[in-house]
């Protein structure tokens, strides 16, 4: 899948993971921010960016175990590095909270914030797993577990 711009989108659009992959590996000032949380990181995995001499930002968009948003979101990018004229890919485990992620920060001033179309996991295949049918991992994208 490509990128899409739809006019009714808040935000930049849409891209795959193997297309946020590819812009990553070409714009040395495009960051990857994973908005999982910390329990995700450690049990689902995480993108692995060593291959491209780049390091992943984990953010939490949301706090768990109440889900409550994360009042010092913006905060924690702008501590990061992360500047309002970047290019950013959002990532959660399916597009949901990226792409509300991706809303917010545009809203504030970034302007340009991608959403990675069925995140990390994606979708469920037959069996109710997800990994295996779309999304970073079913991508054969670089990650690693713990």
């Amino acid at each position: 899948m490509s990128s899409s711009t739809a006019s009714s989108l808040t935000y930049a659009g849409e891209v795959s993971p193997t297309e946020a992959w590819r812009r990553l590996a070409q714009t040395p000032r495009a960051w990857l921010i994973d908005v999982r949380t910390q329990a995700e990181w450690t049990f689902v995995g995480q993108p692995d960016l060593s291959s491209l001499g780049r390091s992943l930002v984990r953010v939490s968009w949301q706090i768990f175990p109440g889900m409550t948003h994360n009042d010092d979101f913006a905060a924690l990018l702008e501590s990061e590095g992360v500047g309002r004229d970047d290019p950013i890919y959002l990532l959660c485990r399916s597009g949901v909270r990226s792409r509300a992620a991706a809303e917010y920060l545009t809203e504030i001033g970034y302007r340009e914030c991608w959403n990675i179309t069925d995140g990390f996991e994606g979708g469920f295949d037959a069996q109710k797993h997800r990994g295996t049918v779309s999304g970073w991992k079913a991508s054969a994208l670089p990650w690693q577990q713990g």
